[in-house]
């Protein structure tokens, strides 16, 4: 029987969601091993002189424990 933990981590990107999401997996894989799946729960931007300057995504990711 395997056990999942869920946790969340954020990331920010000046280029896209897509390319924060991307971030965050490839940072948490680093210090996670047997990463299972992912799940963006929210997205933001953040806005200076009426254009987006960073994308932000809140993830959890969930990984099988040894």
């Amino acid at each position: 029987m395997a056990v999942v933990k869920v946790i969340e981590v954020m990331s920010s990107s000046k280029v896209s969601w897509e390319d924060a999401t991307k971030q965050a997996i490839e940072r948490a894989s680093k210090s996670l091993k047997n990463i299972r799946s992912a799940w963006v729960q929210d997205q933001s931007v953040t806005i200076e002189k009426g254009k987006v300057k960073e994308y932000r995504i809140t993830l959890k990711l969930s990984f099988e424990l040894q």
